[in-house]
């Protein structure tokens, strides 16, 4: 992306915010949005932010490529819809950080989209005031503000990248990220990932099987050049250098959960197969948990044992947590701090969880 913007560049842009509604005879309409460098000038990242995050990603690598042996915690929202309730669990998990940071490194989900199988609120970017509104401009701007929040709290951020065009206003603020299930196939999402300057997991496919994300990790490593937009929102050729530091996430599937000792030891050893050096992390929810979010202590608690056991491989977890337990739907009404997506492990259960994992493996 363009590095340097200048003044009359940023104007020509901004102008485009006069723009109004196209009108077109096509089922299609269009509305202006702020372009990345537009609104990274307008939220930017401060020198010690811009350290900060840079430090935490070379810490999750340290993690990811085996040369740091805590273990890799992201945990939060399945998606954030509430900033005043995601912030609230933010100051609670850096709280918590420093007291278990001799065993792990908590790193705070803060997911802006949510994949859809078919239809259904696609988070807080699409639209957050959660009535169907679609103010994108807005959402783009409160996801970044937000982040920036959690950057000050010292956390490191944790997203799932859906949707390619929306990375480039929150790319620079991340630590680590995701690709789903749905889309590690995607060789769009691939060529995203091979220009990413952090760590990425990609999702083995929603029927279990383990060859979709190690392609994905295969061509992302590679230099690419593929159509994107640049920080002006034009249309650009990106050139990138490729990723080394993707790894494999395990998330279950439909035959059901892969985290346990068989179904590693048959990932680590595709892994091989294919070359990359095994680094694996295991999503506690989704397939895994059957879909129950208050069983995830117990897919933890099958890593730990692994771990124990003296399986190196499993670097990583993920949990789907928020400060109370279960999902609700949308509705006038919405109880704070319960997610409207997945169902979450709520606050109580996850600092035990979390303090009672590091203490088992301080043991080991």
């Amino acid at each position: 992306m363009t590095s340097s913007v200048s003044a009359l560049q940023l104007s020509l842009v901004s102008s485009n915010d006069l723009v109004t509604d196209s009108v077109s005879p096509s089922p299609r309409r269009t509305r202006p949005l702020p372009t990345p460098a537009v609104l990274r000038q307008r939220l930017p990242l401060n020198a010690a932010q811009r350290e900060q995050v840079q430090a935490q990603r070379q810490a999750i690598r340290n993690i990811l490529h085996g040369h740091d042996r805590r273990l890799l915690v992201v945990v939060g929202p399945c998606s954030i819809h509430d900033a005043d309730a995601a912030l609230d669990y933010a100051q609670r998990l850096a709280e918590l950080a420093p007291r278990v940071a001799d065993q792990m490194l908590l790193v705070m989900r803060a997911y802006i989209e949510k994949p859809r199988t078919t239809i259904g609120w696609k988070g807080l970017v699409y639209d957050p005031q959660l009535d169907g509104s679609g103010d994108m401009a807005a959402g783009l701007e409160l996801s970044r503000r937000l982040m920036l929040r959690m950057i000050d709290l010292g956390l490191p951020l944790a997203s799932e990248l859906l949707q390619p065009l929306v990375a480039g206003y929150v790319d620079d603020l991340l630590g680590w990220a995701a690709i789903g299930a749905r889309t590690s196939e995607s060789q769009i999402h691939r060529e995203l990932v091979s220009g990413l300057d952090m760590a990425v997991g990609f999702k083995n496919g929603t029927d279990g099987s383990m060859g979709i994300a190690i392609d994905a990790m295969r061509s992302a490593e590679h230099p690419h050049q593929h159509f994107g937009m640049d920080e002006l929102g034009r249309p650009a050729l990106v050139e990138t250098e490729g990723n080394p530091d993707s790894h494999l996430v395990l998330r279950g599937g439909n035959q059901g959960p892969n985290f346990d000792a068989v179904s590693v030891a048959a990932a680590r050893a595709a892994l091989d197969k294919a070359g990359i050096t095994p680094s694996i992390m295991v999503d506690c929810s989704h397939a895994n948990s059957g879909k129950d979010p208050l069983r995830q202590p117990e897919v933890l608690q099958a890593v730990i044992d692994q771990r124990l056991a003296g399986d190196h491989s499993l670097r990583a977890v993920m949990l789907e947590s928020h400060l109370f337990d279960g999902n609700q739907p949308l509705s006038d009404e919405l109880q704070y701090g319960v997610s409207v997506t997945d169902g979450c492990l709520g606050w109580a259960g996850t600092e035990q969880l979390l303090h009672d994992a590091a203490e088992r493996l301080r043991q080991g």
